[in-house]
């Protein structure tokens, strides 16, 4: 499951802002808001797929450990780059 944090970090990596996530997820601006709030709002389990699914798409790969959670933006190969 996608957590706010995750989910703010994974734009800043990207250099996304919330309107370029909810348009690339295809969910509305206030769904996503929801999700990166902290203040416990409930969200429903489609738009966490949907954002999670976008940022996978990008290249961002979610970690969790039992000490943590985080984010990483894979890099493109440079065997597939123009």
């Amino acid at each position: 499951m996608i957590t706010a944090r995750q989910s703010r970090a994974a734009r800043a990596l990207l250099g996304w802002t919330q309107e370029t996530l909810a348009d690339k997820a295809r969910v509305s601006l206030t769904a996503l808001k929801r999700l990166e709030s902290e203040n416990g709002l409930e969200v429903f389990e489609s738009t966490r797929d949907e954002v999670r699914r976008a940022l996978e798409a990008a290249g961002i790969v979610f970690l969790a450990t039992d000490k943590g959670e985080g984010v990483l933006l894979l890099h493109e190969s440079r065997s597939t780059r123009p």
